[in-house]
């Protein structure tokens, strides 16, 4: 048989019955015969995530040429090369390659160790598949890539879903979606004569362990269209508000509890989980890295685009001189670049990645992105996977007045042990499981005191909402006792109780519903034996014992990662699309105070203006969709907080998009691996404190870096603009100013190698580009005015001659010198060598003049006089500059 997907239209996916869902997809109950599953494999692949390879490295090398100031660099080199200064243009070229080949190197390291952290969704799945038309079908454990649209998968507890498909059959199937809607409470998963199109009844609600009260805004109606795939394949088109539909089972889940059977609709590129990694990614986005170090990057590229034609217009107008002046012109505009700038950032930042790659498993995707954690000063991040570890544990077993009882959580361990057995589960569900493990922890015997003799079982199903074991009763032969635990209200309605009785457990669960807790309610029964199979019917008249409350079990680590970042000024925002009780209490037990939680339907009609104002405000926002999520990023960024988003589901990928940098735990689904700008690879959050200091420290060292270099270059080139105008010859050759920024280019490769001081780890780090060009601005007239005076004591030391050659001389030793002095005095970190570099930058000014290299690019002997008054000029540069500094805020604080 061949499947002809043209026959699969709209109408028929969006209205249709399972039987015609079947003949659409040319499958059945019997499954797929081997030869068309091989054909539809053929002709629509496998089904695999789309491709995620790694750039090879020219390529990655190749981007980084795009950074706005490698490029103004490669301009210079350019013009430098027009001019014939080919000194200056090799240096430049040099400096490029040097900084693009180290980025791309640290990238592609990143990228590659991000690659090794792929894994399958699932491995292997269980189909029908048969030889022939006339064979009978067999179940199958066939790899996932295997699995072909109209496969019949059976499902059973533990399982990953291998693909979207509809389900035909279910018994007590309950699914978790938390990677694709952060919901951590299972999904109640049935079969359907018709796609729904309003909330299910009553009686089908997801959750066993919620009451009516805590499930409000929960239940969403859904659509489903169809559409043209990638691949040529008309598919099953999903949106977000289709995760809650009972008869659909979504590739990224998996089962909780129950069994089922479904076909499958769509596979590979066509899944809505690879739905969610094409979704349009935001391209104008700015980081808060392209904000600062850009932003100034781009200031001084407009300072320094103007400089030549104002040095040719200047020299032309007031010395008669002509295109002889261009290569000064050209050298003067490279002297206010700060060439390393991009040597710097890309080895700090290599540097840093590499060490938290190496301490603390922590890999940086993207090496801007070290710099942004640095700057972050909010945090949001997602509930479940994140804080929680999306596994409930047991928090009490209350009697009807609300007391604590150890009878009650023995109860409803009995159930499940014996639901679990005798209904032939392969494995216990999530609440099934912490039941299990608090009986062993909390009573002396342990699980031993749950062997009954038992005799039968009535496994959970979502319409009762409640399971049934029925053990012999002990003491009392030819008695049965069915022990009843499910959802509250539904097991009350089949109490014994006066009205004053189910009030006051009613109001039981709703408190501990409204505490964030899931509620299960457990009761029994006695009945005379009987050989005839119990029913569901069997479940009436009984006896209340009492509640049990369950939570989400905490992070081990999310308690001390929550401090840890408090006390370095971030503030965390939870979103999650969890129960604003259950989000409120994860954050209680975490000691993160949630304030009034506010949920995504209460914000929907606020402006972004109102929504910031709220935003600044509030710490938990709950019932969040993936596009709530997203919002309450871009507003938080819009209102000039630099935010990271820490998520490991679908449903985060478009806030992870929307942040300044994106982080994922160890167990986030493949997608957002890789959406990630930062992958916490160890099981520990408090990694990603570790991160945030790395990345203070690499801001600390770059905005050091540019404090020093900066002043000391607008220094020079006002300074030498001026003498310029005042002088009948140029007050240094180019070849002069070539190797004095050689000099200085080469010192200040130690900054890559500085450690900032504690204090500089304590607050976000913000370089506002503005304010830095401000506070640099007082520091470059200094350094301009320490220059003017060397130039007057140069004119009266040499007598009021005009010789070139002394001059050169006296400023190139004076210009060495004070940058020296800069790098001593302007420096915040400690370490790096940075005194010893200095002290052989001042020597090379003083010696190279004197060297037999000195002639050979200009510059001569100078007179004995000419020191001493240096010396005085030098003390009273370092004297306001350490004035200057005592009185300067650096780096910028945040606002």
């Amino acid at each position: 048989m061949t499947w002809a997907p043209e026959r699969v239209s709209t109408l028929q996916l969006s209205k249709s019955t399972p039987l015609q869902l079947l003949r659409a997809l040319d499958s059945g109950p019997r499954g797929l015969v081997d030869s068309d599953a091989e054909a539809r494999l053929a002709r629509y692949g496998e089904n695999v995530l789309p491709a995620r390879r790694v750039p090879a490295l020219p390529i990655v090398f190749l981007r980084s040429l795009r950074d706005p100031f490698t490029a103004v660099l490669a301009g210079l080199a350019l013009v430098s090369t027009l001019v014939a200064a080919w000194a200056t243009a090799s240096v430049i070229v040099v400096l490029v390659v040097v900084s693009c080949a180290l980025r791309a190197a640290g990238e592609h390291r990143a990228d590659r160790s991000a690659a090794r952290l792929r894994h399958l969704v699932a491995s292997t799945a269980t189909v029908l598949r048969r030889a022939d038309e006339d064979a009978a079908p067999v179940a199958r454990e066939v790899p996932v890539d295997q699995v072909v649209p109209g496969d019949v998968v059976r499902l059973a507890p533990g399982d990953l879903v291998p693909a979207d498909l509809r389900l035909l059959r279910a018994s007590g199937l309950t699914m978790h979606q938390a990677a694709l809607t952060g919901e951590s409470a299972p999904v109640a998963k049935y079969p359907v004569d018709e796609p729904a199109r309003t909330p299910p009844p009553a009686g089908a609600r997801v959750d066993e362990t919620r009451t009516d009260e805590t499930r409000t805004d929960e239940t969403r109606t859904g659509t489903g269209t169809a559409d043209a795939s990638p691949s040529g394949a008309r598919v099953f088109a999903l949106g977000e508000e289709d995760f809650d539909r009972p008869e659909v089972c979504f590739q990224g889940s998996s089962v909780a509890s129950g069994s089922g059977t479904g076909v499958v609709m769509a596979t590979g590129v066509d899944t809505r989980f690879a739905a969610a990694d094409r979704a349009p990614r935001d391209d104008q986005r700015t980081t808060a890295f392209d904000r600062s170090v850009y932003g100034i990057s781009w200031i001084l590229i407009r300072f320094m685009l103007l400089t030549p034609p104002l040095v040719l217009m200047a020299n032309a107008a007031l010395r008669g001189r002509g295109l002889e002046t261009l290569p000064f012109a050209v050298a003067v505009a490279v002297g206010l670049t700060p060439e390393m700038l991009p040597v710097i950032v890309t080895t700090t930042l290599a540097r840093g990645a590499s060490a938290l790659a190496r301490t603390h498993q922590v890999i940086v995707k993207r090496l801007p992105a070290l710099h942004d954690l640095g700057a972050v000063d909010v945090v949001c991040l997602d509930k479940t996977g994140t804080l929680t570890q999306d596994r409930p544990v047991v928090d009490c077993a209350l009697d009807i007045s609300g007391a604590p009882d150890d009878a009650v959580l023995r109860w409803a361990a009995v159930n499940s042990l014996w639901t679990l057995r005798l209904a032939d589960m392969p494995c216990p569900d999530a609440l099934d499981e912490a039941l299990l493990d608090a009986v062993e922890e909390r009573l002396v015997t342990g699980l031993a005191a749950l062997e009954y003799d038992a005799v039968a079982a009535l496994p959970f199903d979502p319409v009762r909402r409640l399971s049934t074991a029925v053990i012999a009763t002990p003491g009392r032969l030819g008695h049965h006792t069915l022990v009843v635990k499910g959802a509250a209200e539904d097991v009350l309605e089949r109490c014994e109780l006066t009205e004053e009785e189910r009030g006051r457990a009613r109001a039981l669960a709703d408190r501990l519903a409204a505490d964030g807790l899931r509620v299960l309610a457990v009761a029994l029964a006695e009945r005379p034996a009987t050989a005839r199979p119990y029913a569901a019917a069997d479940e009436h008249g009984l006896t209340f014992r009492g509640l049990v409350g369950l939570r989400d079990a905490a992070d081990e680590s999310a308690a001390s990662a929550l401090t840890a970042l408090s006390h370095r000024g971030v503030a965390i925002k939870v979103l999650t699309g969890d129960h604003p009780g259950t989000a409120a209490r994860a954050c209680r037990e975490l000691g993160l105070h949630p304030g009034d939680v506010v949920t995504a339907a209460s914000f929907d009609a606020l402006s972004d203006a109102e929504l910031g104002e709220l935003a600044a405000s509030t710490t938990v926002f709950a019932r969040c969709s993936p596009a709530h999520k997203a919002r309450l990023v871009r507003v938080l960024r819009e209102r000039g907080h630099v935010t990271g988003f820490l998520g490991d589901g679908v449903n985060d990928l478009p806030a992870l998009r929307a942040c300044d940098v994106g982080i994922c735990p160890p167990g986030a689904v493949d997608v957002v691996r890789e959406t990630a700008d930062v992958v916490l690879a160890a099981k520990d959050l408090t990694s990603l404190d570790h991160a945030i200091a790395a990345g203070r420290a690499g801001g600390a060292t770059i905005a050091s870096y540019l404090r020093i270099t900066l002043s000391s270059n607008l220094g020079n080139v006002i300074a030498m603009l001026t003498a310029g105008l005042l002088l009948p010859f140029l007050p240094m050759l180019p070849s002069q100013v070539l190797v004095q920024n050689l000099c200085f280019d080469a010192a200040q490769l130690a900054f890559a190698h500085e450690r900032p001081r504690a204090a500089a780890l304590r607050r976000p780090l913000k370089l506002r580009p503005r304010e830095v060009l401000f506070s640099v601005t007082g520091f470059g007239v200094l350094n301009a005015a320490a220059d003017l005076a060397t130039f007057a004591v140069l004119v009266w030391a040499l007598s009021g001659t005009r010789a070139q050659t002394p001059f050169h001389a006296g400023w190139f030793t004076e210009n060495l010198l004070t940058q020296a002095l800069v790098m001593v005095l302007l420096r915040t970190g400690r370490g790096g060598g940075i005194p010893v570099t200095a002290g052989v930058l001042a020597l090379t000014g003083l010696l190279l003049p004197l060297s037999p290299l000195g002639p050979l690019i200009g510059m001569g002997a100078l007179p004995l006089a000419y020191y001493p008054l240096l010396a005085i000029v030098l003390a009273l540069y370092a004297g306001a500059l350490h004035w200057r500094t005592r009185g300067a805020r650096w780096p910028v604080p945040p606002a």
